[in-house]
């Protein structure tokens, strides 16, 4: 804000505005929290756990057979091209370092 921002139309400049310091953060106001029995955690996050299982929807038979499928069949995929990439390079090494 400059001199002249803020002050009325037909009166006198508004005052300069002097720099102020920053206005320290205010402690938290949440209570604190009380400590719980050691253990107790544990069994908590167990019951939670076992309550979001319940939620998961799980595949059936055949969703879960052709998701099988996907994967063997994508790791058929990348052996077999990583087995051609080994066999390519095998033998650009031995051309070029043996020979």
């Amino acid at each position: 804000m400059t001199a002249g921002e803020g002050a009325l139309p037909g009166g006198p400049p508004a005052p300069p505005r002097r720099p102020t310091a920053r206005a320290q953060p205010e402690p938290s106001r949440e209570p604190r929290r009380e400590r719980v029995a050691p253990g107790g955690g544990a069994r908590r996050f167990v019951s939670e756990s076992w309550g979001e299982l319940k939620k998961v929807e799980w595949p059936g038979q055949n969703q879960l057979i052709q998701g099988v499928a996907v994967v063997l069949i994508a790791c058929l995929i990348v052996g077999v091209f990583l087995y051609g990439s080994d066999l390519v390079f095998k033998r650009l090494v031995e051309q070029v370092f043996v020979k």
